[in-house]
């Protein structure tokens, strides 16, 4: 099994370049970053780990630039988003920073994407809350089509796509254009829709048929935090998988934000797991790398 670390990185902790070369010459797989571009202090959304909510949230280092840095001083190392807001994103532009960043890494980058948490967060981006998994859907579609080899336009189809926080309808298209460069990752067929051209791609969230769907329809496999049910959640996910006309060999479900013991690993390992991605503290060099030390016997 693989073994890759998230961690909240900040203006405050270990920095990407320093974390990317430890990491690589440790022989862990992969980097994730977390995404908030910004956390209102007038929040009314209770935070799902608890109150209060932990510092780091409201410090994040933007995840595309600090992998960037990550790439830059690495050869091997696996990067990837956990999570992109892909609802709170111009899709034209992060389609963009995802092929560039695939690109200049060797096809090294991972997109998990995600819908977040924080209502008031996605209300300041202008996104409706209970439109934002749809809208997320439409964006990606476009985005894939701005990743395929060809120009091709994407349009929703007339307006209706998702409903501002101010109520105004929130169009997703493009023409079709030049948009380069492309990711490397190869394409992956879908029955009875065009193959997915970008990145590799996770999906996060619940457990539940409408996910299960769209991880199926345009994703490459389910990130779920801390990896719990999987005895239950795997099967039903399987079987929606399937039920699309994608290939069972390819599903890849990567639990994320683990808390990692031998014996969660060997379970993971028996639901089908080949990559689990272990949280490291939001701290200094000092402390992560010692957290990075207990992690080397699961390596």
């Amino acid at each position: 099994m693989r073994i890759s670390v998230t961690i909240f990185l900040t203006d405050e902790t270990v920095r990407p370049p320093t974390l990317a070369r430890e990491l690589e010459e440790r022989g862990f797989h992969g980097l994730y970053l977390p995404e908030h571009t910004h956390i209102p202090v007038s929040r009314d959304t209770p935070a799902p780990m608890g109150e209060p909510l932990p510092r780091e949230y409201g410090r994040s280092l933007d995840p595309f630039v600090a992998l960037g840095q990550a790439a830059a001083v690495t050869e091997r190392l696996a990067l990837g988003t956990g999570i992109t807001l892909v609802a709170q994103h111009d899709p034209i532009v992060l389609a963009k920073q995802a092929a560039t960043l695939d690109f200049l890494s060797g096809g090294r980058f991972t997109l998990g994407i995600g819908f977040g948490w924080n209502v008031e967060e996605a209300d300041d981006h202008g996104v409706d809350w209970r439109g934002r998994r749809e809208l997320g859907r439409r964006r990606m579609a476009l985005m894939n089509a701005l990743w395929s080899p060809k120009p091709t336009a994407y349009d929703a189809g007339g307006s209706a796509d998702a409903a501002s926080a101010g109520g105004a309808a929130v169009r997703t298209a493009v023409r079709a254009s030049e948009a380069h460069p492309k990711p490397v990752h190869a394409p992956r067929e879908r029955r009875g829709a065009p193959p997915l051209y970008g990145p590799r791609t996770l999906l996060g969230g619940g457990a539940g048929p409408t996910l299960f769907a769209h991880v199926a329809e345009y994703a490459d496999g389910w990130l779920p935090i801390g990896g719990g049910g999987l005895t239950d959640s795997v099967p039903r996910l399987r079987r929606a998988w399937e039920d699309a006309g994608r290939d069972p060999e390819a599903l890849e479900v990567v639990p994320y934000a683990v808390r990692p013991s031998e014996g969660k690993l060997a379970h993971f390992a028996a639901q089908g797991v080949r990559e689990t991605v272990v949280q490291l503290p939001p701290a200094g060099e000092t402390e992560v790398l010692r957290t990075l030390d207990a992690y080397a016997r699961f390596l």
